[in-house]
């Protein structure tokens, strides 16, 4: 039995747009779209955000340099959440249902400047039990330690939650610490598999 859900975050509540977000950086920066998305991979502090070994601060100072950019951490942080568009994949009300019988759990691997701005501009956030970050945890989807980290939250076995991903060497990572795991492909694929497991949606 199923008592605890645990969703990911980019690609399966909010989409994710990346070409929107080097576009929008690409207006500040002298270097073209194709150049900006280059050299943000080359740096390598995403990942570094992401898992906390950076602060939102340094990774700003640090990207605007590389990219020649000029502007105020709001507007920083603005660029960098460029990605997000403003409808999402799953309803509110599906975690709504969910919640008023299960434990809700999102693990995601984000960073600091996202997630401020996901809690302020998306209303799925305030459902949530308990939320599982990387940038918090210090490690990233597929590491065991971050899916044991949720396990501990969850408050109940492993066997016992149940995780979607839109990305399948996370789902795997799930299967291998004993979660109940399927990639996400869309919300209308997501319900049979909930129903499936007992979770009335």
């Amino acid at each position: 039995m199923i008592k605890t859900v645990i969703f990911d975050l980019g690609g399966v509540i909010v989409p994710l747009d990346f070409p929107k977000g080097y576009a929008a950086m690409a207006t500040h920066s002298p270097f073209p779209v194709e150049e900006i998305r280059e050299r943000i991979i080359g740096t390598g502090l995403a990942p570094q955000l992401e898992c906390g070994k950076i602060s939102s601060n340094e990774f700003r100072e640090r990207l605007c340099e590389v990219l020649r950019i000029s502007v105020t951490a709001d507007e920083f942080r603005n660029l960098w959440s460029s990605i997000f568009p403003s409808h999402t994949l799953i309803p509110e009300e599906l975690l709504t249902r969910i919640r008023s019988k299960h434990r809700l759990l999102l693990l995601s691997n984000t960073n600091e400047l996202h997630f401020e701005v996901i809690q302020r501009n998306y209303g799925h956030m305030k459902h949530f039990d308990h939320y599982v970050l990387s940038y918090v945890v210090g490690h990233m989807k597929p590491s065991p330690e971050i899916y044991a980290e949720a396990i501990a939250h969850a408050e109940c076995g492993p066997a016992e939650c149940f995780f979607t991903d839109d990305v399948a060497a996370y789902v795997e990572g799930a299967r291998k610490a004993g979660i109940d795991a399927v990639q996400f492909k869309s919300y209308e694929q997501l319900l049979p598999e909930l129903r499936r497991r007992g979770v009335d949606v």
